[in-house]
């Protein structure tokens, strides 16, 4: 109790200020700066170009499902489970037993 009695508080309260100060000057500095990181590395925008057709160079989802299903075909290999769940109970062992509250130290 005298150590709250024997305390600055004038001290005390300029320091608290001067931190959560220093808190806000330095977020809004990090967001000025990530700012800048977004104005110097933002892509500059291309004019859209028509187009008639698609490109030959892209695939189509079509073709890359028949890929797909043609790789999976060719290996053969993929995941085979049981559909047969099981589940294990120990009758002896009770909840409140394993949380280990009845424990006495």
């Amino acid at each position: 109790m005298m150590l709250l009695a024997a305390t600055n508080w004038g001290n005390a309260g300029l320091m608290a200020l001067v931190s959560i100060l220093l808190v806000f000057v330095v977020l809004i500095l990090l967001i000025f700066i990530l700012k800048l990181f977004g104005v110097i590395f933002a892509e500059k925008k291309k004019p859209a170009t028509a187009s008639v057709g698609a490109s030959s160079d892209e695939i189509t989802d079509e073709e890359v499902a028949a890929i797909a299903m043609a790789v999976n075909l060719f290996f053969n290999r993929h995941d085979e489970e049981s559909d047969v769940l099981t589940f294990r109970q120990n009758h002896d062992v009770s909840a409140w037993q394993v949380r280990n509250i009845h424990k006495q130290l």
